[in-house]
């Protein structure tokens, strides 16, 4: 027989038009926990009632639940025969039931076998919960969606020598010893979906400190980790600290509970998780200390730990009314946290390093098989729509209001969206609705942005007559069709232009809304042809094409807004490598423009004013970026010119890169974590990994010094990586002394793994393979296979190796992990859905690979979304 194709084999689908308000709501739910890692007891107590909202249905109530044992199941008291309900695929039934009533129901799962990470599990041996987005149904039976919204109360026993830390959501509200068990009970008195509860359970010690909220109330603040790392909490607690009193000074939000505490687990499938009160963290984001973490990791933990927090409002007090809705509160929060660390430091550079990772990540999402909208339309698994569309361009469309309406009017929107929707699951209409009515701006065709998948590109040309003194810009905008939407209509793209005279002057600034297929803009009494400058601080997330190199180059130089500044350099430099493809492929001599040196010259000569600026600026466009502006990407091609390119920046620039470093390489600033030494830091070693392709030899002896002198791991982990990627003995002498420093700190390991996975040597793939079967690699722990399999598959000339070895590396693991861990699983499937982006020879390969995983038996609901999405 023929295998079934993948749509035969499709598990079924949710629909966003489907969506029906439940039938039955819970008011308060009493959950009880008997801990212990082999089998862990749970009853649980619903007050349960009839929806006065839903459609008239039958007498049935239907709950969510995936691989409990079911012990009991009681209403008001009296426990039900067999007859009265039912396991059923993906839930329980109950028949016959009243309109209101109490529901008790005890369950057992298994937390030591629960590889999923989802749910209630062990790591380390303590106990911890992930329930974002559908864990719950593993712990109980429930109505388990986020339009389900009920006060929590929590009770945990367990073995005091096991337990001795028993945390869940709210406020601690009683606990004590009995019959030599411990036991806590936890109260949350705001209703919450239950995607939002949290147990965590073991022995952790706490770092404290306290906040005093802007009316007075005292809240205790904890971070719970493991023993001996508690002084690696400071940075986080910080953090918290900041995020709180920020929140309150700028969209007046106050904490609203009196205890705040953070756990973090190593073993985690995520960043973290907002669970109201009980904020769990992956160690990532909240360990730190200057020999552990890098100036990156520094900014992640305090970017996670305010995004997480302020879920508190944006997620947990206003929470979705069902997935579709996910970007209501990612994007707006995510959103929230960009500003956030804008005013911690340089806003300029945040909004660069920001749009960024936008480009790398969501144009690049768009752009494939696996684009969707800002809210999508249906998924089979939900964990799949965690993604840089919901969270990156989600955020990009709330910045966007907020370029229409204003600052004070946006503040004006929030809000009114807090005092609409308090204690409410609602959607992005509602808070279009609140932002609208707050400023009295017409948003209606906002809606377009969340609805249509897709990166519009904006086309722009202009004209000038001297003797009207007119200068006119027209805009024309298309966006290429996606999966599910071959026909596209024009978006509302707020346009934040200034023109400049031929000086470099600012001549005006201001804002159009360019909302039509084709748009021109006239400008009267310009004594000269002026210089457009579009998009300033990025005002829109589209590409922007139609200047050319002349215009990109004055305005690299000249322009008063740095994102623009920035832009136009890279616009520049990726322009002039893709002009070098052609040339290559014909054996023919490379040069580079002496306008890009010199420009880059010339932000080494201002890099006083700004190092954060010109270390960013100094990042010519990478592999991917390149290559994605090709109809068929070509990696050799890519990677030649801009090695080629890289090379000829270096030799030309090398006196200015290496002064720029010396002079940057001070002791003084080795211990100091604030924005102005961190961007020296930054510019010091892209200086360092940049003469290396000027003088190998020379990098050596610096990078091996720098990596000797061990004054951050910001500075050794940038000499690791120069070494890394040079055949000389320093570099197997450094990853070895690396490696026995920090073999027993699992983060910093993960920094070892992924140094080695994203070398340019040809070998990388090779030795990508070998650590894969290192006794220190564990397939378990997601930050680990994040580090060497996700860094080899951001690693495009090993991942795209021509003999596919790269493409099965990272099919195997997928089929190997899929019934481990599925949801990690499934993100490790989109590097292969780049297939079609590719030549004949690399399609059919990974193309094979696809199809090889989808015909495993027993595939995953969320890897097989992934792949056959993929292959559509």
């Amino acid at each position: 027989m023929d295998n079934p194709s993948p749509t035969a084999l499709a598990p079924a689908a949710v629909r966003l038009a489907d969506y029906a308000p439940p039938e039955f709501l819970i008011d308060t739910v009493d959950l009880t926990f008997h801990l212990d890692p082999r089998e862990t007891r749970v009853v649980s107590r619903l007050a349960v009632r009839r929806n006065p909202l839903a459609a008239a249905g039958g007498t049935a109530l239907r709950l969510d639940g995936e691989s409990l044992t079911l012990d009991r199941v009681a209403i008001d008291g009296a426990t039900l025969g067999a007859n009265r309900y039912a396991e059923i695929p993906g839930g329980l039934e109950i028949a016959d039931v009243p309109d209101a009533f109490t529901l008790e129901i005890e369950t057992r799962i298994h937390p030591a076998a629960n590889t999923e990470l989802s749910g209630l599990y062990t790591s380390g041996g303590s106990f911890f919960t992930q329930c974002e987005a559908q864990g719950f149904r593993r712990i109980t039976y429930f109505p388990d969606r986020p339009d389900v919204m009920a006060r929590f109360t929590t009770t945990l026993i367990a073995n005091p020598a096991q337990c001795p830390v028993l945390l869940s959501n709210g406020n601690p509200a009683g606990g004590g010893t009995r019959d030599g068990k411990l036991w806590a009970t936890w109260v949350d008195p705001h209703p919450k979906p239950a995607y939002l509860f949290a147990v965590v359970a073991g022995d952790l010690v706490s770092v404290d400190d306290h906040f005093v909220t802007r009316s007075g109330r005292h809240v205790d603040l904890h971070i719970w980790v493991r023993r001996g790392d508690e002084d690696r909490c400071d940075h986080a607690m910080r953090s918290l600290i900041k995020s709180m009193k920020w929140d309150e000074e700028v969209f007046g939000l106050e904490y609203d509970l009196d205890v705040f505490n953070i756990a973090a687990v190593s073993d985690f499938n995520m960043g973290a998780m907002e669970n109201k009160g009980l904020n769990v963290f992956n160690t990532k984001y909240v360990l730190a200390n200057q020999d552990t973490a890098t100036d990156g990791d520094y900014e992640g933990i305090e970017t996670v730990i305010a995004h997480e927090y302020f879920h508190n409002w944006t997620g947990n007090r206003v929470t979705c009314r069902d997935w579709f809705q996910l970007s209501l509160k990612e994007g707006l929060t995510v959103f929230r946290d960009q500003e956030f660390s804008a005013d911690q430091g340089s806003r300029a550079v945040k909004r660069i390093r920001d749009v960024r990772g936008l480009r790398a990540g969501q144009f690049a999402e768009d752009a494939g098989p696996l684009a969707h909208p800002v809210r999508p339309d249906s998924y089979i698994a939900i964990d799949n729509f965690y993604t840089a569309t919901v969270y990156q361009k989600g955020a990009e469309l709330v910045r966007m209001i907020q370029t229409i309406i204003g600052r004070e009017n946006f503040r004006k929107g929030m809000d009114l969206y807090i005092a609409r929707h308090d204690n409410q699951a609602v959607t992005i209409e509602d808070f279009v609705a609140a932002m609208a009515d707050a400023s009295g701006v017409d948003l209606s065709r906002q809606a377009l942005w969340y609805r249509q998948a897709g990166t519009p590109e904006l086309h722009v040309s202009d004209a000038y007559d001297s003797d009207a003194r007119r200068y006119s810009l027209t805009f024309r905008q298309t966006t290429p069709p996606t999966p599910g939407q071959p026909e596209k209509v024009a978006l509302p793209i707020p346009v934040s232009l200034g023109l400049l005279d031929p000086d470099g002057q600012p001549i005006l600034t201001r804002l159009e809304i360019v909302s039509e297929a084709e748009q021109t803009v006239s400008f009267e009494g310009m004594a000269a042809r002026p210089v457009p400058s579009l998009l300033r601080g990025f005002s829109a997330p589209v590409k922007l094409k139609g200047l050319d190199n002349a215009t990109l180059r004055f305005l690299a130089q000249h322009d008063t807004d740095p994102f623009v500044r920035w832009d136009s350099l890279q616009q520049y430099a990726a322009a002039l490598m893709l002009d070098m493809i052609q040339p290559w492929r014909d054996g023919a001599a490379l040069t580079l423009d002496p306008g890009l040196i010199e420009a880059l010259r010339a932000v080494l000569d201002r890099a006083g004013i700004d190092a954060a600026f010109a270390a960013e600026a100094l990042a010519l466009p990478g592999e991917a970026t390149l290559g994605d502006q090709m109809a068929v990407d070509d990696v050799e091609a890519v990677f030649a010119v801009r090695d080629f390119a890289m090379r000829a920046v270096a030799k030309a620039l090398a006196a200015p890169l290496l002064e720029t470093y010396e002079r940057l390489n001070q002791p003084e600033d080795a211990a100091r974590i604030d924005g102005p030494a961190i961007g020296r830091r930054s510019l010091k070693n892209i200086a360092l990994a940049t003469l290396r392709r000027a003088d190998e030899a020379a990098a050596v002896i610096l990078a091996k010094r720098q990596f000797a002198a061990g004054a951050n791991m910001t500075d050794v982990l940038a000499a690791l990586g120069v070494l890394a990627n040079i055949d000389c003995p320093e570099r197997r002498d450094t990853l070895a002394a690396f490696h026995e420093r920090w073999r027993d700190d699992p983060l910093v390991l993960d920094k070892w793994f992924a140094v080695q996975a994203l070398s340019q040597r040809p070998d990388a793939l090779r030795d990508a393979l070998a650590l894969a079967e290192h006794p220190d690699f564990d397939l378990g722990n997601p930050n680990r296979v994040r580090s060497l399999i996700g860094s080899l598959a951001a690693n495009r000339m090993a991942f795209h190796s021509a003999d596919g070895a790269g493409y099965r590396f990272l099919a195997d693991t997928i089929i190997t992990l899929d019934p481990r861990n599925s949801q990690l699983a499934a993100r490790m499937v989109p590097p292969l859905g780049k297939w079609r982006r590719h030549g004949p020879t690399r399609q059919a390969l990974m193309r094979a690979e696809l199809e090889r995983i989808v015909a495993v038996p027993g595939l995953s609901k969320g890897v097989f979304e992934m792949v056959s999405r993929s292959l559509a």
